[in-house]
């Protein structure tokens, strides 16, 4: 005799749930920040400048500050 919800598709999933770990904890997602990178003329080789948000890359750039600007992702 079944076991009633012990049987059948539910359980199944129940099942299918168990075996991807998805009773496990998961990592904490990365955090991502953007990033400007440029040259200076204290030091000509492309470095960090500072945080994307924290620093205006545009004024460094048009000042004459910073040369050969990039701005790219980064985990914090």
């Amino acid at each position: 005799m079944g076991k009633g919800y012990a049987e059948g598709p539910a359980a199944e999933g129940a099942e299918a749930a168990r075996e991807r770990g998805d009773h496990l904890a998961r990592p904490a997602a990365a955090i991502m920040r953007r990033i400007v990178l440029g040259s200076t003329k204290d030091d000509p080789s492309q470095h960090v400048l500072g945080y994307a948000d924290e620093i205006d890359a545009d004024q460094l750039f048009a000042s004459g500050k910073a040369w050969g600007i990039k701005i790219v992702n980064a985990v914090e």
